[in-house]
């Protein structure tokens, strides 16, 4: 590829969730920039698997632990201009996160929000049509 062709690189995330009173719904986070709905994500760690990555991400930035799954459900792409005004493309590869604790403080709490949401709403209101893909029709 050409330096100016986009590149890729692959980035894990977990989708944190929970049964409440019967119905599925999904947890939300605020992005560190411009304040947009995601999911917790970040880079390969060394010494862990994409899955047990996406775990950490979801606890360092949504301070929630819980039940990873070690398959993933999808994968989406989004596109990011760098700083430097390089567009990349990201892909993110997603693992459920069945939710079992909610901490009171984490790294990132003062930076981010948390929100639950029903899964349609989740859908809704995240960005990336591939990950609104991925909660509509997960089960």
């Amino acid at each position: 590829m050409a330096k100016s062709d986009r590149t890729a690189d692959t980035q894990y995330a977990a989708l944190p969730y929970r049964l409440e009173k019967g119905e599925l719904e999904v947890m939300l986070i605020t992005s560190r920039g411009r304040g947009r709905w995601v999911i917790p994500k970040g880079w390969p760690m060394i010494g862990h698997k994409p899955h047990e990555a996406a775990e950490i991400e979801a606890f360092q930035e949504a301070g929630v632990k819980g039940k990873v799954a070690k398959k993933a459900i999808g994968t989406y792409a989004y596109s990011k201009r760098l700083p430097s005004g390089e567009e990349r493309l990201f892909f993110v590869v997603v693992y459920p996160l069945r939710v079992t604790l909610e901490a009171v403080k984490w790294r990132e709490r003062a930076e981010r929000k948390r929100v639950w949401f029903a899964r349609d709403d989740a859908a809704a209101l995240v960005e990336e049509g591939g990950l609104a893909e991925i909660i509509a029709a997960w089960r």
